[in-house]
C-alpha cells in the first residue's frame, strides 16, 4: 500500500471549465464530450497554435495546478491512448502513399504533450509520460510516489484523454470521454490524504470495466466526492483507493 496527499487539483473538460462545475459534477458524474477547447491564455499565440485539443486540455489543467514559483517539480503525464487521432491521421496518409509531416509525427508521440508543457513553462526538470491501459491513473500515482520516495518534495500529475476516432470505437472497453485533470502530490501536509493498494482481482477483469465514465475520470470523481473508498478491477488486478484524511483541497 502507498499513501499520498493531494494538496491541490485542477481539471478541464467540455462543459466543465471551473472548480465549481467539477464539484457539482462529482455529485452526479457523466462523461464529457465535445470539441470545445480551453482558452489556454497563459501560452503565447504562436506556441498555442501548435497544441491540439488533447494537448490544450492537459496543459491547461497542469498550468492551473502548478505553482509559479515551483520550478523543477517532476512531472508525470499519463494517458491511456494519448493523441490517437493524430496517429490515425498519419497512418491514413501512409495508406494513401503520402509523406508524413515530421512535425505532426513529433507531436504524435506519447511524451509530446509533456514536452510541449515543459517548453511553454520553461521547465527543465524530470518528466515522464506513461500509459497503462485501464489502470493508467493508478499506475501514474504509483510512479509519482516513486518520485516522492526518491526525494522530490512534490510531483505534478496530469491525466488526460481525448475522444477516440470512430474506427476504434467498436474496440472500446470503457466509455469515451474528453477531459484532463491534474493533482499536486506530496507525502503529507494539508490536502486530501489517499491510500492506494492492489492485489489479484477476485473476479474477471471485464466485470470491473462497466460504468458511466472512464476509470481515469472516476479517480477524479473519487477525490472530489465523499466516498471513503473506491474499488477498480482491471486486467486481473484489484486497485483499492481509500480516503485517509479530508482537509483542504
Amino acid at each position: 500500500m502507498i499513501g499520498v496527499t493531494v494538496s491541490d487539483w485542477a481539471a478541464w473538460a467540455p462543459g466543465l471549465e471551473d472548480r465549481a462545475a467539477w464539484l457539482d459534477w462529482a455529485k452526479a458524474p457523466w462523461s464529457p464530450h465535445g470539441d470545445a477547447r480551453p482558452a489556454l491564455a497563459e501560452v503565447p499565440a504562436m506556441q498555442r497554435r501548435r497544441i491540439d485539443h488533447v494537448g490544450r486540455m492537459a496543459i491547461q489543467a497542469a498550468w492551473w495546478c502548478s505553482q509559479a514559483e515551483a520550478q523543477g517539480v517532476p512531472l508525470v503525464f499519463a494517458s491511456r491512448h494519448g493523441d490517437v487521432q493524430r496517429s490515425c491521421d498519419l497512418l491514413e496518409q501512409l495508406a494513401r502513399g503520402e509523406a508524413m509531416s515530421p512535425m505532426q509525427f513529433s507531436l504524435s508521440v506519447h511524451n509530446a504533450v509533456a514536452a510541449l508543457y515543459s517548453i511553454v513553462r520553461g521547465e527543465r526538470g524530470n518528466y515522464l509520460a506513461l500509459a497503462a491501459g485501464g489502470a493508467t491513473a493508478e499506475a501514474a500515482v504509483v510512479e509519482a510516489v516513486g518520485l516522492l520516495d526518491d526525494g522530490a518534495p512534490e510531483v505534478l500529475l496530469v491525466v488526460y484523454e481525448a475522444p477516440m476516432p470512430a474506427v476504434h470505437l467498436e474496440f472500446m472497453d470503457e466509455p469515451d470521454a474528453a477531459f484532463a485533470w491534474s493533482w499536486r502530490l506530496r507525502r503529507d501536509g494539508e490536502g486530501v490524504a489517499l491510500s492506494l493498494a492492489w492485489q489479484d482481482a477476485a473476479f474477471d477483469a471485464s466485470e470491473g470495466r462497466a460504468g458511466t465514465m472512464p476509470a481515469a475520470l472516476a479517480a477524479l470523481q473519487f477525490l472530489l466526492g465523499a466516498a471513503p473508498a473506491r474499488v477498480h478491477c482491471v486486467d486481473g488486478v484489484q486497485w483499492d483507493w481509500h480516503r485517509r484524511v479530508c482537509a483542504t483541497a
